[in-house]
């Protein structure tokens, strides 16, 4: 439980760590913060991001403890084809009939892959799933109406990158990329139509009561509801922040040093999926962040941006940690950066 809470805590002061020498870089003019003209901009910016994304957060966070809640991992591994070309495509298409957030995803798929699902599979589905499904879609459309090209490159250079990595580990990957688990003994029920290994320790013992000691949660409408409101709770807080350091770099840094940042060839890129990084927002609301840059940057920091963040950020890098072995997570980190830098840049030089 202490390890949990510091976990939730740096991944809450991370991101406020990287807006400081940020702001100090571009903006050394500090004294404007006092300024009311200015906190009268902070102010309209940040609650503009904010209402505009609330709505798609609050859907993904329902639909995603719906599934999380009512199916079942033993429908979804029977979705998944045997061929590995086969695999990876319904792997990663597969967010469109399941749309999990991917604050959700690791932890269902750690499940899915205990029971045999392959790493490929399981790789794919992680990376696409969160942005390939269609409240995203939805909700980067609406972000950006007058440049619907941004929202099908976001979700094609998503499958593509998604698919790559899936068929990278299928070739490198030989053995299970999953942290060891000592003592597994048997298998508890945490959710209805979910199992999960559990370990006959001490600490298993003292936290939950007793090695014996099944834990079951009622399937109906007051648990999910409450599932829900503690899961949207937990991510709203991502959503306040990057709303907030989004405000405070559009009010503080001059317009000037953002336009000369983001005709940087390969400046614009690494700032915009370094922010991605340490913002870890929630793909259902991350594009409502993006579009208040979109008269700055070109189309492919933009798209860097927005297929990043959902894949990897800093929050998920903590749980693939806990899930994976960090060689594999490495590698992984190394692939997914590559690939969308890349992509976005042929995206950009296409565009």
């Amino acid at each position: 439980m202490r390890m949990a809470g510091s976990l939730k805590l740096l991944t809450f002061l991370v991101p406020c760590a990287f807006v400081v020498p940020v702001i100090i870089t571009l903006a050394p003019d500090l004294s404007r913060v006092w300024n009311s003209e200015a906190l009268q901009n902070i102010k309209t910016v940040f609650v503009s991001i904010f209402l505009e994304a609330a709505p798609f957060l609050l859907m993904g966070v329902f639909l995603s403890s719906f599934m999380q809640w009512f199916v079942s991992e033993e429908m979804v591994r029977r979705l998944t084809p045997k061929h590995p070309v086969g695999g990876i495509v319904v792997a990663g298409l597969l967010g469109i009939i399941f749309p999990i957030c991917e604050c959700g995803m690791i932890p269902v798929v750690r499940r899915l892959m205990r029971k045999g699902m392959p790493a490929y599979i399981a790789v794919t589905f992680i990376l696409s799933g969160p942005v390939v499904n269609p409240i995203v879609f939805t909700a980067t459309l609406l972000a950006f109406p007058n440049h619907p090209e941004i929202t099908i490159a976001r979700m094609g250079l998503a499958f593509a990158v998604a698919a790559t990595v899936g068929g990278l580990v299928y070739v490198f990957v030989k053995r299970s990329p999953l942290r060891p688990v000592k003592g597994i003994t048997t298998e508890v029920k945490t959710h209805p139509g979910f199992k999960m290994a559990a370990s006959h320790s001490h600490s298993h013992a003292h936290s939950h009561g007793g090695p014996h000691e099944h834990h079951t949660h009622p399937k109906d409408w007051r648990s999910f509801f409450l599932h829900a409101g503690d899961e949207f709770v937990d991510m709203s807080k991502y959503l306040v922040l990057g709303a907030l350091i989004t405000a405070c770099i559009q009010t503080f840094v001059s317009r000037s040093d953002l336009i000369a940042l983001g005709n940087g060839p390969v400046a614009s890129y690494v700032f915009m999926m370094g922010f991605a990084y340490v913002l870890s927002l929630c793909s259902t609301s991350d594009a409502f962040v993006a579009s208040a840059f979109s008269h700055t940057f070109a189309l492919g920091p933009l798209i860097s941006f927005l297929v990043l963040g959902p894949m990897l950020d800093f929050k998920s890098t903590l749980m693939l940690l806990s899930t994976f072995r960090t060689r594999f997570v490495i590698g992984l980190s190394v692939a997914i950066v590559l690939l969308v830098f890349t992509g976005s840049w042929l995206v950009n030089l296409l565009g």
